[in-house]
This record gives structure tokens, C-alpha cells and sequence, in this order.
């Protein structure tokens, strides 16, 4: 299947998890927030929410300074 994931098109394998995405991009465990489709979705959900054909992800990570 395929997704925008911040502006950029991917592949991914049908059933991927918002979760299993975040891994494959290197940023489990850190500080972020996570949009599909213009939706907030809570860290708690990231496990849940299986990604479809045609989702459009945004992932920002914070990002500590002063």
C-alpha cells in the first residue's frame, strides 16, 4: 500500500501499524506527535490504528533548546 508520510510518498505492507511506522522510521521511544489524515492521534492509539491506501501521515518529534 502506499502512504504520504510527510509530504513523501512510501510503500508499506497492508496491515502496518501507526506504531510499526514510527519504528521503521527510527523514532520509537522518542517525544512526538502523530496526524493521520488531519487527526491527532493519542500515543495510546499509535498500536491500535492500522494505516490504509491513500493515508496521509505527519510525524514532528520535539525537539528540546532554548
Amino acid at each position: 500500500m502506499n502512504i504520504i508520510l510527510n509530504g513523501i510518498a512510501i510503500q508499506l505492507d497492508a496491515g502496518t501499524s501507526l506504531n510499526q511506522l514510527i519504528e521503521k522510521e527510527g523514532l520509537a521511544g522518542k517525544r512526538l506527535a502523530a496526524e493521520v489524515n488531519h487527526e491527532i492521534i493519542s500515543k495510546s492509539e499509535h498500536v491500535n490504528l492500522i494505516l490504509n491506501d491513500g493515508d496521509k501521515v505527519e510525524i514532528v518529534h520535539a525537539i528540546g533548546g532554548g
